[in-house]
């Protein structure tokens, strides 16, 4: 009944309303772009690509690109370029001194930021060529014939959805400058809502076992949706004493509140990056000639199957979680400002100690969210493997929507959506209660 009437009073006002039809306006724009087709598509080709190909590979980029990747158009790439430069260069700041020291200048953000949009245009150019390589391979014939032998037809391909990708990216910008939530995040989410309906009609038409099916879809989506929850709501509370000032005849301070430390401080932010370098391999060796280790990579990388890739990818998740989470921590510079302030935490001296105190907090609290991403991360490998035991007899593919109920929406699906929900619930929350109305969010 809150949220009803949250969203019911966030639409009463004019400005809040403003930002909402925005975000409805650009994922409009966004999913008309997703409909035209980059120059030369060979639609029987792809269409044969999508129906042995459901899952994988294939439904990693469709998760990154909104679902673009059905209709291989023009924004078939996403915004997956861009977290993958974002990816790079988050690495590099703590490993560059100049980075480090031009992050904490004035305006250093920024130019950051601007390095990130520089190398996300040739991060889009590998990927053009990869990703077109690599759905020829899957798919036995190439999408686009004639592309690498004409000039003409490479170079506009590659301009074309080398552009697309820019321009998804401004959309997500806008969205986050203009609208309500975070940009990039909303258009995946926007793209994982689009393909459920048809990747659950899917599920129950094309498997032979779609009693089994259903009931195992919703019992994975009933239980990861509360796991999620927790997790995402998990919150460790350290303890933080004030201390007392005068000045004159008044006394300050004295006060004690907490730091609340997340569970999971990072959101869904270490699955995209981990699906982003996951799918790299597999787009990178197709760059190189065909060969037996071309083939294998492919095979293992490409279709999504194997103890090495659910490996690599659980490995990917949980790394991706601690790196994130160490480098969000030390931006926040939460023991200078205790002390600056006049705060301390009982027991742990200021400075230095506090820092190593909160990190420490900070890394074992982690743990239990990083591990908690990798297993939903690797969710459609259990349910195929638990497929494999069940119905033995029975050839199942384990990359096809129709014989895998974790992949009608996804294990990262699922924590994408959530994650985006609630973060932009609580942003119309904050803009509500900033105008004096009730909040919804608790």
């Amino acid at each position: 009944m809150l949220l009803a009437d949250g969203l019911r009073n966030a639409w009463r006002l004019p400005d809040l309303r403003t930002k909402l039809l925005i975000v409805g306006f650009i994922l409009v724009i966004y999913q008309f772009g997703a409909h035209i087709p980059v120059v030369g598509v060979d639609p029987t080709a792809l269409q044969q690509l999508l129906e042995g190909q459901s899952g994988g590979l294939i439904g990693t980029l469709n998760l990154l690109s909104g679902g673009a990747v059905r209709n291989f158009s023009i924004l078939a790439m996403g915004v997956y370029p861009y977290i993958t430069a974002q990816i790079i260069i988050q690495l590099l700041v703590p490993l560059v001194p100049r980075l480090e020291a031009m992050q904490r200048e004035p305006g250093g953000q920024e130019k950051i930021q601007r390095y990130t949009y520089f190398l996300a245009i040739p991060m889009a150019v590998l990927q053009a060529i990869g990703q077109i390589n690599i759905f020829g391979t899957l798919g036995g014939a190439p999408i686009i014939p004639g592309f690498g032998s004409d000039f003409l037809l490479t170079i506009a391909v590659i301009a074309t959805m080398t552009a697309g990708t820019m321009f998804a990216i401004w959309l997500g910008e806008l969205i986050t400058e203009q609208g309500i939530g975070n940009g990039l995040s909303i258009i995946i989410f926007s793209g994982i809502v689009a393909q459920a309906p048809t990747n659950m009609a899917q599920l129950l038409t094309g498997s032979t076992q779609p009693i089994y099916n259903l009931i195992l879809f919703i019992a994975i989506t009933l239980l990861s949706l509360i796991i999620i929850i927790i997790i995402y709501e998990g919150v460790r509370r350290i303890p933080v004493q004030y201390g007392k000032r005068v000045r004159g005849r008044k006394q300050y301070g004295g006060g004690s509140t907490h730091i609340p430390l997340k569970v999971n401080a990072v959101g869904m932010i270490p699955l995209i990056f981990a699906q982003s370098i996951i799918t790299f391999p597999a787009i990178l060796v197709n760059l190189f000639p065909a060969g037996p280790v071309r083939d294998e990579i492919t095979r293992t990388f490409g279709n999504h199957q194997g103890l090495l890739y659910w490996g690599t990818y659980f490995l990917l998740v949980v790394g991706f979680t601690f790196i994130y989470t160490d480098i969000m921590v030390s931006q926040q510079n939460l023991s200078e400002q205790l002390q600056r302030n006049g705060g301390f935490i009982p027991g742990i001296r200021p400075g230095k100690r506090t820092q190593e105190y909160i990190q420490r907090v900070t890394r074992r609290i982690t743990l239990v969210g990083a591990l908690f991403l990798g297993g939903v991360a690797i969710l459609p490998g259990v349910v195929d493997l638990l497929n494999r035991i069940i119905f033995p007899t029975e050839a199942i593919a384990g990359n096809s929507v129709a014989s895998n109920a974790a992949l009608v929406i996804g294990g990262s699906g699922l924590i994408i959506v959530v994650g985006v929900v609630i973060e932009t619930m609580r942003q119309i929350e904050a803009q509500l209660v900033m105008r004096n109305y009730e909040g919804f969010m608790n």
